[in-house]
């Protein structure tokens, strides 16, 4: 199934890429590399945008659209101000936020724009301070409480990429060693999302969860929305849609509902319009046509 290269933002009336189907936009646009092992179970990965060519061809700006995902973000600002949409609500940036990656949100590129990011699990700061981070759940927030500001500024004083991301691998490889085994809530949620992850299993109950771990359910949704700011069943429904949509949009032919545990078609179609924002079904309505491939039978 081909997607347009191009398409139009409600928002903003300008050109939109939408995460899943613009897949070249975000694989060669945005410089990105994995945390080595040490550091996978808390942070995803680094990235950082690269489009000085993308605006000589859009002097008007563009916007970049992407779906919910667990975890969030620290975006540090190496350019110039930009605004964030999260769902319905902008935030101007014109300095370092933290960003909850549960919502949908849309973010409007601006000529000047440069933008280095950490794709959090778990923030290792949970080890320093007492953070609960369902307290950030809402609204983008300024990141001088989440991360050492000499940090923060021998990043924006590096000259590459790859010197910031050496320069957070060192940051926070320091802290995990520091406090390894020391806080068994960061433990039990960052096992429970690998350990789903990798075996593509997301239909397990909180009453099963919590009984491996000999816990309460109680127990355990308070150490999820704590460390990643929402429950657990949210953060494993979110895991579990953004594995089907892009085995939908990759290799439609091959996929199968119950591949991902849903019961039945409607039960996954049910899920696939909550994930979907309203702006981004808009513009990508047309192009759905990929529903019409799907196997429907029980």
């Amino acid at each position: 199934m081909n997607f347009p290269c191009e398409l139009i933002c409600p928002t903003f009336k300008t050109v939109q890429h939408v995460e899943f189907f613009h897949r070249d936009h975000f694989a060669f646009r945005y410089h990105r590399v994995k945390a080595k092992k040490s550091l996978s179970q808390f942070i995803d990965f680094f990235w950082e945008t690269d489009f000085d060519d993308l605006f000589k061809q859009y002097p008007e700006g563009f916007s970049d659209a992407l779906f919910p995902n667990i975890g969030y973000t620290y975006l540090i600002n190496l350019g110039t101000p930009f605004v964030m949409q999260l769902e319905e609500e902008k935030f101007e940036l014109k300095g370092d936020g933290f960003l909850p990656r549960h919502k949908n949100m849309i973010c409007h590129h601006s000529a000047g724009n440069k933008i280095f990011g950490i794709k959090f699990n778990v923030s290792p700061v949970i080890f320093q301070k007492k953070v609960n981070f369902s307290e950030y759940r809402e609204y983008i927030f300024p990141l001088a409480y989440l991360i050492d500001r000499a940090v923060v500024e021998k990043i924006k004083g590096a000259s590459t990429f790859e010197q910031r991301v050496q320069i957070l691998t060192a940051y926070y490889d320091e802290i995990i060693q520091q406090h390894a085994g020391s806080l068994t809530p960061v433990d039990i949620v960052t096992q429970i999302l690998q350990d789903c992850s990798a075996k593509n299993s997301f239909e397990l109950s909180v009453e099963e969860l919590a009984s491996r771990y000999a816990i309460s359910t109680r127990t355990l949704q308070r150490y999820f929305e704590a460390t990643t700011s929402i429950t657990t069943k949210r953060a494993l429904q979110i895991l579990r849609i953004r594995r089907a949509v892009e085995k939908l949009t990759t290799a439609p032919g091959d996929f199968h509902f119950s591949q991902f545990g849903y019961y039945d078609y409607s039960h996954f179609h049910k899920h696939l319009k909550e994930f979907l924002c309203k702006h981004t079904i808009d513009i990508i309505q047309p192009h759905l046509a990929l529903m019409s491939n799907v196997r429907r039978e029980t």
